[in-house]
C-alpha cells in the first residue's frame, strides 16, 4: 500500500509579514504546490493521497480555491483522496468541504471521532476531523481500533510527549501522547499541525510543504508512506515546494556612505529567487544614513524582498572627539568624566548625544 501524505498547505494564508504584492505571490506558490503534489501522486502511482488538515484557511478562502481543490482531486481519479480537516480548515456550515460536490474518489472525514475506512485487504484507515476552530479534544482519548489487520490513523493533532496535559483553557488542538497510538491498536499515524517535519517510529508529521514564513528548517514536503502487510512502514520525502523563502543577513560594518548599503545587499541577493527577508545590521560610520528605502531594487529578477532593520550601531572615535575644542568635544569630555556612569551607559549617552548634535536620525539602536 502506497500513500502520499501532506498537510498544512494553508491555501489562502494571509502572509501578514509581507506586502500585498509579495503575499499574493506566496499564495500563488501554495496553489502551484498543490498541483505538484497531485502530479506526484500520479507519477508515483500511489493508492491514495492523505491530507492531514489545514489544507486551506477557512477565514480567507475564495470560490476559486474551492474550484481548484475539486478540479485537482478529480483529475487524479481513481486515486483515492482522504481529507481530515484541521483547526484552520475546520468542518463547519460554511466550509469548502460542505460547499463542494466532490468527485467519487474523495473521502472526507466528517466526525470529531475516528471512523474507519478500508484501504485494502487487511489495512484500515481511521480518520477524524475538527468540527470547530478550537478546543477539539484528543481523538485518541478512549479510542481503540477494532478488527484484525493493520490500522492506520489520519488526523490533525498535537503530540504532547509524555507530559501531563495542562488545564482545559490551555489545551492545544486535539492533543495526544505518542504512547496512546500503540495502546489504541494503531500501527502508525499520519498527522498534521506541526510545521516542522517529524518522522517518529509510530507517527509522521510531513511539515508544511511550501514555505509559510522565514526561518523554517529541516526536510519537508510530501511523504510517500509504504505500508507493509505487517504494519511496518517505509518513508520517502519528496520536495514539492515551487518557490523558496530566504533569510539573508547583510553586515554593514565598515561602510562609509549609504551607497555601500545597496551594493552589499545586491551582492548578498545575487542568484536568489523566490522571497527574501533582508536584515541589515552592523556598525556604521557616523555620517551614514541607514534606510530601508530602495533596498528592494537591489534584488535580481525573480526575487521579492522584505527589508528589515536589525541591530545597527554607530562608530565614533571618542578620543579624537574629546580633543576637539567644540561643543561636541566638551560634551564627550563631560560624559567621560561622569564617574557614576557605567561603561555601557556612557557609550549609549555619547552616541545618542553626538547624533543629536550632528542633527542625525535617532532611530538606530544604540549599543
Amino acid at each position: 500500500m502506497r500513500l502520499l501524505l501532506f498537510g498544512d498547505l494553508h491555501l489562502d494564508a494571509a502572509f501578514a509579514w509581507a506586502t500585498a504584492e509579495v503575499a499574493a505571490e506566496r499564495r500563488a506558490a501554495l496553489r502551484r504546490t498543490l498541483t505538484r503534489i497531485c502530479d506526484l501522486a500520479v507519477e508515483q502511482q500511489v493508492d491514495a493521497v492523505c491530507c492531514s488538515g489545514d489544507l486551506y484557511e477557512q477565514e480567507r478562502f475564495t470560490p476559486d480555491t474551492a474550484a481548484l481543490l475539486r478540479s485537482e482531486f478529480a483529475r487524479i481519479s481513481p486515486i483515492k483522496v482522504f481529507l481530515a480537516p484541521g483547526n484552520h480548515d475546520w468542518l463547519g456550515p460554511a466550509s469548502i468541504y460542505r460547499q463542494v460536490t466532490w468527485s467519487e474518489n474523495v473521502h472526507l472525514f466528517t466526525e470529531p471521532e475516528l471512523r474507519p475506512v478500508p484501504l485494502a485487504a487487511g489495512i484500515t484507515l481511521w480518520g477524524a476531523g475538527h468540527c470547530a476552530p478550537a478546543t477539539t479534544a484528543g481523538f485518541l482519548d478512549g479510542f481503540t481500533a477494532t478488527g484484525e489487520g493493520v490500522h492506520l490513523a489520519l488526523f490533525h493533532g498535537s503530540e504532547q510527549g509524555e507530559l501531563e496535559f495542562e488545564g482545559a483553557e490551555k489545551r492545544p488542538h486535539a492533543p495526544f501522547r505518542a504512547s496512546q497510538l500503540r495502546a489504541a491498536g494503531l500501527h502508525h499515524a499520519l498527522l498534521g499541525h506541526f510545521h516542522t517535519a517529524r518522522h517518529a517510529t509510530d507517527h509522521t508529521y510531513p511539515g508544511n510543504p511550501e514555505p509559510l514564513t522565514f526561518g523554517e528548517t529541516g526536510e519537508r514536503g510530501a511523504v510517500l508512506v509504504t505500508v507493509a502487510s505487517d504494519g511496518s512502514i517505509g518513508r520517502q520525502v519528496f520536495a514539492v515546494a515551487t518557490s523558496a523563502v530566504h533569510d539573508v543577513a547583510v553586515d554593514l560594518s565598515g561602510i562609509e556612505h549609504s551607497g555601500e548599503i545597496f551594493e552589499r545587499v545586491a551582492a548578498a541577493l545575487a542568484g536568489l529567487r523566490g522571497t527574501a527577508r533582508v536584515t541589515v545590521a552592523g556598525e556604521v560610520g557616523p555620517e551614514v544614513e541607514v534606510s530601508l528605502a530602495g533596498l528592494a531594487e537591489a534584488a535580481p529578477a525573480g526575487l521579492s524582498v522584505v527589508p528589515r532593520l536589525g541591530r545597527v550601531t554607530v562608530r565614533y572615535d571618542f578620543d579624537a572627539l574629546a580633543a576637539e575644542k567644540t561643543v561636541r568635544g566638551q560634551f564627550v569630555r563631560s560624559v567621560r568624566a561622569a564617574d557614576e556612569l557605567s561603561d555601557d551607559q556612557r557609550r549609549r549617552i555619547l552616541i545618542t548625544g553626538l547624533r543629536a548634535l550632528d542633527g542625525r536620525r535617532q532611530d538606530l539602536e544604540v549599543h
